[in-house]
């Protein structure tokens, strides 16, 4: 069955569920610390890893449709994503 998944989706979904592992375990760590200090700084460090996670995820799935997808929508997909990180960050 795995020779039929395309091999960016297999690396996309494989990155995704690294991410939801360190979310748990950061729930995890949170709760074992039992001290709203430290817990806040665990979910700081998750900011980090959801946009790196979110723009490596976007870049394997656009490798895999570079030879399907126009140089014009690239732009806009890497605009969106951008536009999405600045969203997020900002605020």
């Amino acid at each position: 069955m795995i020779s039929l998944l395309e091999k960016a989706v297999i690396g996309m979904a494989l990155l995704r569920i690294l991410s939801g592992s360190i979310e748990i375990f950061a729930a995890f760590l949170m709760i074992k610390f039992n001290d709203i200090e430290k817990a806040l700084i665990v979910n700081s460090s998750l900011a980090l890893i959801g946009p790196t996670i979110l723009i490596i995820t976007t870049m394997i799935g656009l490798v895999g449709l570079a030879d399907k997808i126009a140089f014009g929508k690239f732009v806009w997909i890497f605009l969106g994503v951008a536009y999405i990180i600045y969203g997020v960050k900002s605020g």
